[in-house]
């Protein structure tokens, strides 16, 4: 495949808001976006093409996947088959391989393990007595998720000593899961890898991340991450991106858990697409993380990753929007608003970007 030319169209698998953001990249470097979802999202206001089907009608995805150069998607958790259905008709990006992995907890863990990166100790959790047994070896406080599904802190629940553990598996419906030591960490980052077809790979800054109630609530550039962990933390994501022979942005969340630690960053969890995380890109670099993105499933030269501001992002959840005007009046704020109704408590309603000068 050769850099397609401006005027050629992405498809873009999944509506929502990365879709959206992801499209208006795209747009500035005259790429169209054709969007397919299953439901009306906010990528649908600014594309170019859409098409409203489900991701099981495998030949309504093939016939999409017909009328665009490249695919690529908003949301890890497309259906196998469905990124195969569109392979049969045009190149995917990021490949199946990366969805199959990050889909499932388990797998992901014994991926990361099997590079020789450093995970939380887990076990994986089929069934009551499996719960038991994880929990006797890997002891309590530990965290039991399902292996598939649930983000934003949905699908999990934390056991500690005491507990009664065989509520545990109720609360997240009886599915197959994974039962997770609790890191004590410092800190959350995470690393933006963006990565071409031919191989070269770009690192945005690594932000602090801070969550409220299981949703990331804000990312700051620079961390206070040292500059000798900060190599270290690079090295893990390019080695995970490599694994994978990636394309595009990938996110990897990780706990720094201290410099004396043997290992001081363990790895958390992966996002086969642009990440939450990266949103201060739009306004503090040249490049976003977005653009970055389109230009890697392009196959265009890689744009630079630098950051010329200091930066934090913190979403809009809920009615935080509901502060849209006195945010807009603020100088040294980037609003971005998502075109979402309905407010509900949890939603991704938009974010702001506050930018200063660069101190290091």
């Amino acid at each position: 495949m050769h850099p397609l030319p401006p005027g050629s169209t992405i498809g873009i698998l999944g509506g929502g808001q990365l879709g959206r953001m992801l499209a208006m990249a795209a747009a500035r470097l005259g790429l169209k976006c054709h969007i397919y979802s299953d439901h009306r999202g906010p990528a649908f206001d600014v594309a170019a093409a859409t098409t409203l089907g489900e991701f099981d009608d495998f030949d309504r995805v093939t016939r999409f996947a017909e009328t665009v150069d490249v695919v690529t998607y908003e949301f890890e958790n497309v259906p196998l088959d469905t990124a195969r259905a569109a392979l049969n008709a045009c190149p995917v990006r990021p490949g199946v391989k990366a969805l199959e992995v990050a889909q499932d907890r388990l797998t992901e863990k014994r991926f990361v393990a099997g590079l020789g990166l450093p995970v939380a100790p887990f076990a994986p959790v089929d069934d009551d007595a499996g719960l038991a047994n994880a929990a006797a070896v890997l002891g309590l406080p530990a965290i039991l998720k399902t292996s598939r599904l649930g983000y934003d802190g949905k699908g999990q629940v934390r056991l500690r000593n005491g507990d009664d553990i065989s509520t545990a598996r109720a609360a997240i419906g009886f599915r197959p899961a994974i039962l997770e030591s609790v890191v004590a960490f410092e800190f959350e980052v995470s690393v933006l890898v963006v990565r071409a077809p031919g191989g070269e790979t770009r690192f945005y800054d690594i932000p602090l991340n801070t969550h409220q109630n299981g949703i990331l609530h804000s990312s700051a550039v620079p961390s206070p991450l040292p500059t000798r962990v900060r190599a270290r933390a690079l090295e893990m994501a390019s080695h995970i991106a490599t694994a994978l022979d990636y394309v595009g942005v990938l996110g990897v969340e990780m706990f720094y858990v201290g410099n004396n630690a043997a290992e001081p960053l363990i790895v958390n969890e992966m996002a086969p697409r642009v990440h939450n995380s990266g949103h201060w890109t739009i306004d503090a670099c040249l490049v976003s993380q977005f653009e970055n993105h389109i230009r890697a499933v392009a196959d265009w030269p890689l744009g630079p990753t630098e950051r010329h501001s200091d930066a934090v992002m913190t979403n809009l959840i809920g009615d935080d929007v509901d502060t849209w005007s006195k945010l807009a009046a603020a100088a040294d704020l980037g609003l971005h608003l998502y075109g979402k109704n309905d407010p509900r408590p949890g939603r991704k309603m938009g974010h702001v970007t506050r930018i200063g000068p660069k101190t290091s």
